[in-house]
């Protein structure tokens, strides 16, 4: 039986049409299970540079380019490279070739071009040290010899002018090394970069046959960013082949992302990364880990709601096919769902809930199964309660949020204990009188919930923490083994109750995957005064896998001059965030009116789809949902079938209409950012709404909400306005 190893430098997957595809995936499962079945279509290729190159005919015009490793005495394997037209792939397997680094022991693969020339010598700007890693102080010795890049590689980065010309370079460049120069446009040292790819030891054994040196290189971390073994089903050969360039998140990971995957941690880890730089994949790989290590441990998956909770159970799903999934907190397998979801099933299993209640509001409440509708209930006590609270404070957001993070995250049920707590973190000073004031509010809040059946989902989570802190105390042991966070940046005070009473101190008890930048809903808070100690288990990943460059530096000039901090109160930076991928830069349309922007839009969507764009891959954001409402109609009135993206998942044959906080965790080949003015962005009603002093934290919303929305588009990013262009856009160049 062979072996098929996939690679990620293959772009015709998602090229293939479907009658190919199929071809592929029979042609790969014959020889994976029946070698003999297909031996006669196997060809050697004449003149290759490398001996272990063979064409496979596949049919209807098509050959695979495959490398056949024998082991000493094991079964043979195929590297798989692709499939291409028949005098594509006849034209590129002669240049072909694998080869197993030197420096590093990792496993290259390499195509050599013909029309490059033989000459070595350096070019006169590397001689001279004039290039831009030359100014940083690298040289051709280290990227070379200490390194492992190419030198041919090595000639063209330390040639570059700038680091823009390094991306450029990356984003043709295939596997570690394509990472490595990235680094280096950076500024990066050696010995960091080393470390992040894991080329510190060579484990590769010199005196093995050159095949055995192979497969031995296979298991380097930095050969997986190219190279994966695909299970021996033809289901697993058509997961990955269909999927769209060999469904990459799934099979290839950096050194660092699988290190984060992997590891054991002996307390809380943090992992932080931009928009785009896998943090979400990592968590569904720590997942699956995690159930393969031990199928019996109790594994909650959890996010900010159930639209991207479903995500994460169908990406999961895709990952491991055979995984275990957990119907209720506390069962064996992988329970996901969002994090309000889970409260109430923790809740649901409370048999006696006059305690827990007498706790956390103060009386022996009953807990309803419907939820308050939180800003109109406190907006009719607002009205109705003549509580002498300032104006500016006697507002929804801030009521809301005080009461979600001073008085349920601390359990407070008097207001003798509200008028001494100290309000770690929260924007707004308050003297004795004031906060007579707001505890009056909040008494009116609970009855006017109790009289109309409701509790707001704070008050569920409040509720949930304590039963799992009264079962432990009672000896009931925790529900969970293992407890994993995404989008962990828009938790509130309760919902980390409920997280860290989920699960015991000890060994991989939390993984959180966060982004302070991508922070669109409430307060910030610090883990540390939440019981959740990270000390020293933090990472950032910077490197970005889905936005091309100059959609990211667009993305990332949104957020310059606005200070940001993570969730351990440390200042948060985009500094050595890169993209190995290159596009058109974002266009920017100023329109004369409404209608203007109505048409231009559609102008835009028009030709992207006359261009071949799938309906689906191309998305409208806008700030408010009267707005989405009106380009959804603006485009079938031209004749383009569009639709609302809300609680549905997104479907095929139509533009996808939706909010840019709707976008979040999604991602769209093209993407127009529509409404971008100063009327809209910032929200006037947001703004209005915070009182003086929080001010700075709802515009820091409202920017990140922007960056949020502008990191969902993959390869173009369109932003139009009618009016006064939004002054969140100022750091960005005209």
């Amino acid at each position: 039986m062979a072996h098929i190893i996939m690679t990620s430098m293959n772009k015709s997957g998602s090229e293939l049409g479907g009658p190919v595809k199929r071809r592929v995936i029979d042609f790969l499962d014959n020889l994976q299970n029946d070698e003999s079945a297909v031996a006669q279509l196997i060809e050697q290729v004449p003149d290759a540079g490398d001996a272990r190159v063979r064409l496979g005919r596949i049919g209807l015009g098509h050959s695979a380019i495959l490398f056949s490793v024998a082991p000493t005495g094991g079964e043979a394997s195929y590297v798989f490279m692709g499939a291409w037209p028949d005098a594509e792939a006849a034209e590129l397997a002669p240049r072909a070739g694998l080869k197993v680094n030197p420096v590093n022991g990792v496993l290259d693969l390499v195509i050599n071009d013909a029309s490059e020339p033989t000459d070595t010598a350096p070019t006169a700007a590397v001689a001279a040290g004039r290039g831009y890693l030359a100014e940083l102080g690298f040289t051709p010795t280290q990227l070379t010899e200490e390194l492992g890049l190419d030198p041919k590689l090595t000639e063209r980065v330390l040639a570059a002018e700038d680091d823009h010309v390094i991306n450029t370079i990356a984003a043709n460049t295939e596997g570690w090394q394509a990472d490595a120069i990235l680094e280096l446009a950076c500024g990066v040292a050696l010995d960091e970069i080393r470390e992040k790819l894991r080329l510190v030891d060579n484990p590769v054994d010199a005196s093995l046959a050159e095949d055995d040196q192979i497969l031995q290189a296979l298991e380097h971390p930095a050969s997986k960013i190219q190279f994966t073994y695909v299970g021996d089903s033809a289901d697993e050969l058509r997961r990955v082949i269909e999927g769209g360039s060999f469904a990459a998140w799934r099979t290839f990971l950096h050194p660092e992302q699988r290190a984060y995957a992997d590891k054991q941690y002996n307390g809380a880890f943090r992992l932080s990364g931009g928009a785009g730089t896998g943090k979400t994949v990592v968590a569904l790989h720590r997942a699956r880990n995690l159930w393969r290590r031990n199928p019996d441990a109790r594994i909650v998956l959890t996010t900010f709601n159930r639209t991207l909770a479903r995500q994460l159970r169908m990406d999961l799903e895709a990952l491991e096919p055979g995984i275990e999934f957990a119907d209720a907190p506390g069962a064996v397998g992988v329970y996901i769902d969002g994090v309000d979801k889970l409260a109430s099933d923790v809740l649901s299993r409370a048999d006696n809930l006059a305690p827990i209640a007498e706790a956390v509001l103060g009386s022996a409440t009953d807990v309803s199964s419907r939820r308050t509708d939180v800003f109109k209930v406190w907006r009719e006590v607002v009205k109705s309660v003549d509580s002498t609270l300032d104006s500016r404070l006697a507002t929804p957001t801030f009521l809301d949020n005080e009461y979600t993070a001073v008085v349920l995250a601390n359990q407070i049920t008097t207001v003798a204990e509200y008028a001494k707590i100290a309000r770690a973190g929260r924007g707004v000073r308050l003297n004795r009188a004031q906060r007579i004031a707001v505890w009056k509010l909040i008494e009116a809040f609970r009855r006017r919930s109790r009289m109309d059946g409701t509790i707001s989902f704070p008050e569920v989570l409040a509720l949930a923490a304590e039963h799992l802190r009264q079962r432990t105390d009672a000896g009931g042991g925790f529900l969970a083994d293992h407890v994993i966070i995404d989008e962990a940046q828009d938790l509130h005070a309760t919902h980390w109750a409920l997280l860290r009473a989920l699960v015991a101190e000890g060994p991989d008890d939390l993984f959180i995957a966060e982004d302070s930048h991508q922070r669109i809903f409430g307060q910030p808070v610090v883990l540390g005064r939440l019981g959740v100690k990270i000390v020293g288990r933090s990472r950032r990943l910077t490197l970005n896998y889905r936005t091309t460059a100059e959609t990211l530096k667009f993305a990332i000039d949104i957020l310059s001059g606005a200070d940001y901090h993570d969730l351990e109160e440390s200042e948060e930076s985009t500094h050595g965030y890169r993209s190995a991928r290159t596009g058109p830069d974002p266009k920017l349309l100023a329109c004369d009116s409404l209608s203007d922007e109505l048409e231009q839009v559609t102008a835009r969507v028009r030709a992207w789809l006359d261009q071949g764009t799938e309906p689906e891959s191309i998305a409208i954001l806008t700030r408010g949902k009267n707005d989405r409402s009106q380009f959804v109609r603006a485009l079938g009135e031209r004749g383009i079938q569009a639709r609302v993206l809300e609680d549905n998942p997104a479907g095929p044959g139509h533009v996808q209409v939706l909010t840019m906080h709707r976008s979040k965790g999604m991602e769209f080949a093209k993407v127009i950012l529509a409404g971008v003015d100063d009327a809209h962005v910032p929200a006037k009603s947001v703004m209005n709404e915070a009182p003086e002093e929080e001010r700075g934290e709802a515009e820091l919303r409202e920017r990140s909400l922007l960056y949020v929305a502008a990191s969902r588009a993959r390869d173009q990013l369109v932003v139009t306005w009618s009016g006064q262009r939004s002054t969140l856009l100022d750091s960005v160049p005209r």
